[in-house]
């Protein structure tokens, strides 16, 4: 059944796809949960809604307001947070819901665009097209270089920001480089898990490879792996059973999950026995 499903071109375009968006997600979670950040990419996706809408409203691709209206989001954060007294959560929260509640008034005024909704709420990473493919592995190169060149700085700032400012690291410009790398990752993979759903992609695998590594470096390799797995093996699954592919990609993350929650246990275990 493999053989057969690898030579269909949607399948190789969904593959590719996976593989390059699931790590890099893997590899951004780390990030974004050591540094709480999860709400921020949960706001960014439900926001995006508002774009799509406007895009189909105005004939384009969908993909260009999307990421346009996910960038204004997390600009908004950032200077609400320096401008206002308001808390990070309120100002998230109030955003989401005003954005969301804009994109779902924007889908109620279109005719015919029904499908595009649940396409954009749950993903559809097998009509993904050439186009989207290069554009994957161009934000897959381009963050990962990036990313991989600021990683000190950027691991003293996840750490410890004040140390970070000490040291003469530009916390804002750095702050303000990260946000907008997260917004494009989370943008892309809306195309991959739906906007309900992308945000697990940031948190599950970084939260597996946290049950087993013992370091830093071990935890960065361990997500992207589990990232990679995670996005590759539930495109094969769905494709396999007939399964919606967004969810099952999910719920392959958080099978191994669960996987690496037994394997820490059991190194738990041994560890105590060898205590007493």
């Amino acid at each position: 059944m493999t053989a057969p499903m690898l030579q269909e071109p949607f399948m190789q375009r969904a593959l590719l796809t996976a593989g390059f968006l699931g790590p890099l997600c893997g590899l951004l979670g780390v990030f974004v949960t050591a540094r709480r950040m999860a709400f921020f990419s949960d706001t960014v996706a439900h926001s995006a809604l508002a774009g799509v809408a406007a895009g189909l409203a105005m004939g384009l691709d969908p993909s260009w307001p999307m990421v346009a209206v996910s960038l204004i989001v997390a600009l908004l954060i950032l200077w609400l947070k320096e401008r206002t007294e308001l808390l990070t959560d309120t100002i998230m929260a109030l955003l989401m819901s005003g954005f969301m509640a804009a994109g779902v008034v924007g889908f109620s005024l279109l005719k015919g665009f029904r499908a595009e909704l649940h396409r954009y709420l749950f993903g559809d990473i097998l009509s993904v097209g050439p186009m989207d493919v290069w554009l994957a592995f161009g934000v897959f190169v381009g963050v990962m270089v990036l990313l991989f060149a600021q990683l000190s700085p950027l691991t003293l700032l996840t750490a410890h920001e004040d140390l970070a400012h000490v040291s003469g690291l530009r916390i804002r410009r750095l702050n303000l480089a990260f946000v907008v790398v997260l917004t494009l990752v989370v943008a892309m993979s809306i195309r991959l898990l739906g906007i309900v759903l992308v945000t697990s992609l940031l948190v599950i695998p970084p939260a597996t490879a946290r049950n087993l590594a013992c370091n830093l470096r071990q935890e960065i390799c361990l997500s992207v792996l589990v990232g990679f797995c995670g996005g590759v093996g539930g495109v094969l699954l769905s494709y396999q059973f007939d399964l919606p592919c967004g969810p099952t990609i999910v719920l392959t993350c958080v099978g191994l999950f669960l996987i690496s929650l037994g394997f820490q246990q059991v190194r738990l275990q041994r560890h105590r026995e060898v205590l007493s």
